[in-house]
């Protein structure tokens, strides 16, 4: 019996089963009476193993990977269309933005946990993607396209909270490194997936693998667990209730405390987002946040213009240049492999304590990024603008643009996490509305643009808008304290503001709301609500 009980436990992911937890006579409490983990918790989702962290980090961004590879695999495919099978070709002029992604995304995961986010959002993915493969007219394919990047957006802005949830702030550079790296490869596989598939099968083969690609992973999906702190409390709350402890039959966790009525929390998840998007810090990251992901959706335009019709290279061999902006990505995960372990040795030689670090230490890598990105720009724009210029050049300029892209991607997610930490999905949803739409509408403008002023000016002015908001992130390392004093997300505010007025301006609070249980939080959360 003992052998099936940890086969069923490795296959959701957890090192326990619900229904064999026992509890103590006296079950751990907070300071303010809820229900909270105790010291070694088995049920903090913290304190499990490093290979089921891991095996959990890597099942959320393989669902990332289902969402990046279907918002641009379509798109090469989409030349020629022929819905009746009977072999006649219709050329459409419809914007193929359209038919990439739509996101609405709201930070549900907040108030339901993630767990059924996941499930039902990617379930409902997978079902609408066989309305796209078996469309019979273009309406229905554009439906079947809006409610797929509908659904499948979800994992975007729930799979930064998973890995908040998982690891401590220094582990996660490492884990938001691989999401961020399926970010950028995902798009970029798509289009060369779909490239050679355009030249054997029609447009709907590509609805056909993201059906297997999803068929698969939805297999995976499953073993992933609720990790949300507060919804943990909460059923961990339900069950000693359950179980009628002596002295323990009202007890409640933290989330009880607030107002959880289905129209309350429809009024928050719907607004939140927006509220937290016009926030300065978030602001500021969605405005360059964006700017980074309508470039790497120019890119599937720009790669065909370069190596397709300048080139006269086919649409499957076209599109192999993307592979760069791949190894590109990996190697500026690398990068930020480095920096964490550089960070973790001066840990462990005692030279700064973990509480030391604050939100602004994630920047050093967003300021290499963003003159990387104007200077590799400029390097990519010139050299695809001639063809007695080699294709290997402009092919290495697109991969060190990618890692230059992804150094700025890493950076500010794990700056925003740090900044609205139980908020991190809420501020993630509001950037990825902001730079999904920005995405979404590249492919609008981007083939105009450079036939106007070429590749060498489009990517210039590209090049330049780069390094004018290059000064973000310097911008916030020496001001982003002062910011977040002043924003009413901010969950150590009160905490800072007395440290402020008694021993001058200190940052020991944000890291120490890092390590705050999940009750602390779900109260500051509560009393931000009621601001």
């Amino acid at each position: 019996m003992a052998a099936i009980v940890r086969v069923l436990s490795r296959v959701v992911n957890k090192p326990y089963r619900t229904k064999d937890l026992r509890h103590e006579s006296s079950p751990y409490l907070n300071e303010d009476g809820y229900v909270d983990f105790a010291p070694d918790d088995i049920e903090n989702p913290r304190n499990w193993s490093m290979r089921r962290r891991t095996a959990i980090t890597m099942s959320a961004v393989l669902l990332v990977v289902n969402a990046t590879f279907a918002s641009s695999s379509p798109s090469g495919c989409f030349g020629i269309w022929d819905f009746d099978g009977g072999g006649r070709s219709y050329h459409h002029s419809i914007p193929t933005w359209l038919l990439r992604r739509s996101f609405g995304v709201c930070p549900l995961s907040e108030f339901y946990g993630r767990r059924w986010i996941f499930y039902i959002s990617f379930l409902l993915y997978l079902a609408f993607n066989f309305l796209c493969a078996f469309a019979p007219n273009l309406g229905a394919l554009l439906v079947g396209r809006f409610l797929t990047g509908t659904f499948v957006s979800a994992p975007l802005s729930n799979c930064p909270g998973v890995l908040a949830d998982l690891w401590d702030p220094l582990q996660r550079s490492n884990a938001m490194a691989g999401f961020s790296a399926m970010v950028y490869m995902g798009p970029a596989l798509g289009p060369v997936v779909a490239g050679f598939l355009e030249l054997k099968e029609d447009w709907r083969w590509s609805f056909y693998v993201l059906l297997w690609l999803g068929g698969a992973t939805a297999i995976i999906m499953l073993t992933i667990p609720e990790t949300y702190a507060p919804t943990v409390l909460y059923n961990k709350a339900k069950r000693i209730r359950k179980a009628k402890i002596p002295g323990y039959e009202n007890v409640q966790a933290p989330v009880e405390a607030s107002d959880r009525t289905l129209l309350s929390i429809y009024k928050v998840a719907l607004t939140r987002p927006w509220i937290i998007l016009f926030d300065t810090i978030s602001l500021l990251c969605a405005i360059y946040m964006a700017v980074v992901y309508t470039l790497l959706y120019m890119l599937f335009t720009i790669y065909p213009i370069v190596f397709q019709e300048k080139r006269g290279w086919n649409s499957g061999v076209g599109e192999l240049p993307l592979i760069g902006t791949v190894v590109g990505a990996l190697i500026g995960g690398i990068i930020v492999l480095v920096d964490t372990h550089i960070r973790q040795n001066k840990i462990e030689r005692g030279e700064k304590k973990m509480e030391d670090f604050v939100p602004e230490d994630r920047l050093p890598l967003a300021m290499i990024g963003g003159i990387g990105f104007s200077a590799t720009m400029f390097w990519f724009a010139w050299s695809a603008e001639y063809n007695y210029v080699h294709w290997i050049v402009p092919t290495l300029a697109g991969c060190f643009l990618s890692s230059m892209l992804l150094l700025i991607f890493v950076s500010y997610l794990n700056y925003l996490v740090d900044v609205y930490l139980m908020y991190a999905a809420s501020a993630i949803a509001a950037n990825t509305i902001a730079r999904s739409a920005c995405g979404a509408a590249a492919p609008l403008f981007t083939n105009q643009m450079f036939d106007a002023l070429g590749v060498g000016g489009g990517g210039s002015l590209i090049g330049g808008v780069a390094a004018l908001l290059a000064i973000i992130p310097f911008l916030f390392y020496k001001y982003g304290k002062q910011i977040r004093v002043r924003s009413k997300f901010a969950p150590t505010k009160p905490a800072r503001e007395k440290s402020d007025e008694e021993t001058g301006p200190r940052e020991e609070p944000i890291q120490s709301s890092e390590s705050l249980s999940s009750s602390t939080e779900e109260e500051t959360e509560t009393e931000t609500e009621r601001v």
